[in-house]
């Protein structure tokens, strides 16, 4: 299978941010195919995508949805869709350029060579967050570490939005396994891919916060994401397909 990268944005009224994300990634050197999950932004994100989608029509696609449906499904249906596609490379980023785009090549290259799960990591050497107030860094590094602790899984940025899949890691998961749909669906795709025994690294990154659009984030999500993790630890992990 020739290997291809897919990079699953998902959106929901980020007119400001959709164009120059595209844009960003494929002036890159390494080629990325792109696949926006929107829920039916109603500030016209997805026209936007879909004017650029005649620009480039090989390379940029459009999934609409009906509506906020959370961050895990979005996510999820890019995977079907990517892995329906024959993607080798599967990478989850914001639109908003907390992720910076020139971190792509970067982890696909680690998944090429020692990794399953490569993660654009925050805090694996140290802490590297621009633009958060102090209190929300220390809320993230503190969450991080409370996972850490209760699933005992070896990795820093356990709530990190960054990351690339090697397709065989999502072809081993049942994505009827993942019961919170926020952020927590982060930390539940980690720990699952590990508990199957795939490689995860981590990949040092600079998270800059958005400086255009809205912020997703409330006090809803991290409660999930609190008791959710509690009962995956004591969930019964299934056996690897």
């Amino acid at each position: 299978m020739q290997e291809k990268n897919l990079v699953i944005i998902p959106t929901y009224n980020e007119k400001e941010n959709a164009e120059k994300i595209v844009r960003k990634v494929f002036s890159l050197e390494e080629p990325f195919d792109i696949l926006v999950v929107d829920d039916g932004s109603p500030d016209g994100t997805a026209e936007i995508i879909r004017r650029l989608m005649k620009e480039f029509p090989d390379r940029l696609h459009l999934m609409e949805r009906k509506g906020k449906m959370g961050l895990g499904t979005a996510y999820m249906d890019g995977f079907r869709w990517g892995l329906a596609h024959t993607y080798t490379y599967l990478t989850e980023m914001d639109a908003d350029f907390s992720h910076n785009p020139d971190d792509l090549p970067r982890l696909v290259e680690s998944c090429r060579n020692r990794a399953d799960v490569s993660i654009g990591s925050r805090y694996s050497k140290g802490v590297s967050v621009i633009n958060w107030p102090i209190g929300r860094v220390i809320m993230s590094w503190f969450a991080s570490a409370f996972v850490r602790t209760v699933l005992n899984m070896p990795v820093y940025d356990c709530t990190a939005g960054f990351i690339c899949y090697h397709r065989r890691v999502l072809e081993s998961i049942d994505f009827g396994w993942i019961r919170m749909k926020g952020y927590g669906f982060q930390i539940s795709m980690k720990y699952y891919a590990y508990k199957l025994g795939f490689r995860v690294a981590e990949v040092p990154i600079i998270f800059v916060d958005r400086t255009e659009g809205t912020s997703k984030m409330s006090s809803g999500i991290f409660g999930e994401a609190f008791w959710g993790v509690l009962r995956l630890r004591l969930s019964r992990i299934p056996g690897k397909k």
